[in-house]
């Protein structure tokens, strides 16, 4: 009896770990997985400010929408753009991940943030959260839920190292005794290799193109370094020629490609390798016998692993499922919150609401 009644207590809890991130937004479910992966997108009427889109299907509209429609995407390079947008979203995916099911009195949610955001906005994102119905509402830095969810030991007196590379920032934190002690956050990341490929066609073919058509160039054939059998490999871009105005298409390589982001890369290297020089040599002697894990969608960028590993000489692997560590990480902390309770943010004690 007193079991099923844990279940039950279990199921009504209605916990949530998600991940606001620039490009995209996650939402797990505790004991359902991750039941929300939607591009961090919102379409709203220009002059009335309704939202007409969430998601994937406002993403759709990014580029191409008519006047009267705006597209925003409310976090920019790991910076909160527009808190109203922002809440707008949470609110949308709070509320698709309880299925519009009443949220009770027990719903507890985790929200993952980048590092580098103020204090202001850390207050913003809370109210937010809990302005979308659940009772309690804690934050937790992207690094520490990504070193969470990608499994390493983070409370152990030793040292390990994450490099979580988003949409808008890349975050490297040396996290030991369940702190960072070491962290850089910069404000390159996906995002910024995109506009790496778009600047690069239009200086050297002047070749306009979107940002949707070189994120697709990059993930076809988007390297860190050259391969090294040196095999070559080409897709096609199609764009605005700038010199006559009309459409136009080129073949571009993988090598070119590794030119055009060379500059990001370098940037993403030297962050990786600063963190490390101010890291206490303690910790240094155990980061030597564990890997450097790489998480989020800018780790699968091949050949990148491998250029860190050169630079740092220490192994380096990518996490499974990388794109998920942080809501993964934040899930887990809502699984374990008396032992991981002091990795949240300390915004004073959570304020409880009840459901609106």
């Amino acid at each position: 009896m007193f079991s099923a009644l844990r279940g039950l207590t279990h199921r009504l809890t209605y916990d949530v770990g998600i991940d606001l991130g620039t490009a995209n937004t996650l939402v797990l479910v505790r004991g359902q997985g991750i039941v929300v992966n939607e591009p961090s997108v919102v379409a709203l009427h220009r002059r009335t400010r309704r939202v007409l889109a969430v998601g994937q299907e406002a993403k759709r509209m990014y580029g191409m929408a008519p006047r009267d429609i705006l597209v925003i995407r409310p976090l920019q390079e790991g910076v909160i753009y527009d808190f109203e947008v922002a809440e707008q979203l949470l609110r949308y995916c709070v509320r698709r991940a309880y299925q519009g099911q009443s949220l009770g009195r027990r719903a507890r949610v985790v929200v993952g943030i980048p590092a580098g955001v103020t204090e202001v906005e850390k207050r913003a994102v809370h109210d937010a959260t809990l302005s979308a119905g659940p009772r309690e509402a804690w934050l937790i830095e992207e690094p520490m839920a990504a070193a969470i969810g990608a499994g390493l030991p983070v409370t152990e007196p030793a040292g390990c190292m994450i490099v979580d590379i988003g949409g808008g920032t890349t975050e490297v934190a040396v996290i030991a005794l369940g702190g960072i002690v070491a962290q850089r956050s910069i404000r390159v990341a996906g995002d910024r290799l995109d506009q790496d490929i778009v600047s690069y066609l239009r200086q050297r073919y002047n070749l306009l193109i979107g940002e949707r058509t070189a994120e697709a160039i990059k993930i076809a054939i988007g390297r860190a370094q050259p391969p090294e059998d040196g095999q070559r490999a080409t897709t096609v871009a199609r764009g605005k020629d700038l010199r006559s105005g009309t459409p136009r298409e080129l073949e571009i390589s993988n090598a070119e490609v590794v030119e055009a982001i060379s500059a990001s890369v370098q940037a993403i290297s030297d962050a990786v390798v600063e963190t490390l020089e101010e890291t206490p040599p303690e910790l240094q002697a155990d980061l030597m016998s564990r890997e450097i894990m790489l998480a989020g969608g800018g780790s699968l960028l091949p050949g990148l692993p491998e250029l860190l590993s050169a630079r740092t000489g220490m192994p380096v692997r990518v996490a499974e499922e990388p794109l998920g560590c942080v809501v993964r990480g934040a899930g887990r902390v809502l699984n374990e919150l008396d032992t991981l309770r002091r990795v949240l943010l300390n915004l004073g004690e959570p304020r409880r609401v009840g459901w609106r």
